[in-house]
């Protein structure tokens, strides 16, 4: 059994590697099996863990996702993520990743593909709402696919605002700024929701004709981050179409709204983007493929870096 640790996955991950491997787990998805997201706790229910499981020709096993929000007083990280891969021939582990920071980038990765996928090919301008952790990730990835010239960020918290415009400012040659969500939303050719909001953070009517929204921060009943009256307005896509019509945002779309699964524009078989004004909503609630695929692609990487290392 191989592990790879934390310290390991975090120095082998990068936006174009997590891309890659979101790619073909989207591609995947169609053949692929996906099973029901067990949603749980601890035994003090403010601690709370997911299990995403899954198998594709890549790999199968489970990613167990834990939110340990006390962990701020021991100095961890809240987020954590473990990826057990299973050996398809016996059943046995095959192997362990672990992959806290990693994920990050595997959760950014989806929203920067749909953005590759859907957005207008001239979108210069990034709206991200929110100033959490994810955020980050969620700029720089989109940043890396379009030709984004300017960031705003959009924060209920005016410091983490400033703190995550000043973090971005090192990793991108984008001009950055924090605004207000209108103003936000009503500049943006491509806007990004990150957030643990449970009602909307935005009116329908701030988003103009031609937008792009990835909307990521609803993964259970409840969450919400989009206003119901941006479904009449704009096309819809998300990673899976039942899961999503479950835990991701589209919970909250209308029952006979046309939903298209991104794998399927992938693959050529649905159409993406139709004009230059067409508002395209992307779901992303995350799936197990995703995080399969992203620990084989870190277990090949570990592999052929350790090879060339003993190489030398």
């Amino acid at each position: 059994m191989r592990l790879l640790s934390e310290r390991r996955s975090a120095a082998l991950v990068n936006d174009e590697l997590a891309l890659a491997a979101a790619r073909e787990a989207f591609l995947a998805a169609r053949d692929g099996a996906t099973f029901p997201v067990v949603v749980a706790h601890g035994s003090d229910p403010a601690n709370r863990f997911t299990v995403k499981s899954g198998a594709m020709p890549a790999g199968a096993g489970v990613k167990i996702g834990s939110y340990w929000p006390g962990n701020d007083a021991l100095g961890l990280a809240r987020h954590g993520s473990v990826v057990i891969v299973l050996d398809q021939r016996t059943g046995r582990v095959a192997a362990v990743v672990e992959a806290a920071a990693a994920n990050a980038y595997r959760t950014a990765a989806a929203d920067a593909l749909a953005v590759q996928a859907l957005a207008r090919a001239d979108a210069r301008v990034l709206t991200v709402i929110g100033a959490g952790h994810q955020a980050l990730h969620e700029a720089r990835a989109v940043a890396k696919v379009r030709p984004i010239d300017t960031i705003l960020i959009a924060g209920r918290r005016p410091a983490a605002a400033e703190d995550l415009a000043r973090r971005l400012r090192a990793v991108t040659t984008a001009s950055v700024a924090v605004a207000g969500v209108e103003d936000g939303c009503r500049a943006a050719d491509v806007l990004v929701t990150a957030t643990t909001a449970r009602q909307p953070l935005f009116a329908a009517e701030w988003v103009r004709p031609g937008t792009h929204v990835s909307a990521m921060g609803a993964d259970a009943a409840g969450k919400q981050e989009l206003p119901t009256g941006l479904y009449a307005r704009a096309r819809l896509f998300c990673d899976l179409t039942e899961q999503s019509r479950t835990i991701g945002e589209l919970q909250h779309a209308p029952a006979t709204a046309a939903i298209t699964a991104l794998g399927d524009v992938l693959h050529g078989t649905a159409a993406g983007r139709t004009g230059a004004d067409d508002i395209t909503v992307f779901d992303s609630s995350g799936f197990a493929l995703q995080d399969l695929a992203l620990a084989a692609a870190l277990l090949a990487e570990d592999a052929r870096t350790t090879a060339a290392s003993e190489d030398r």
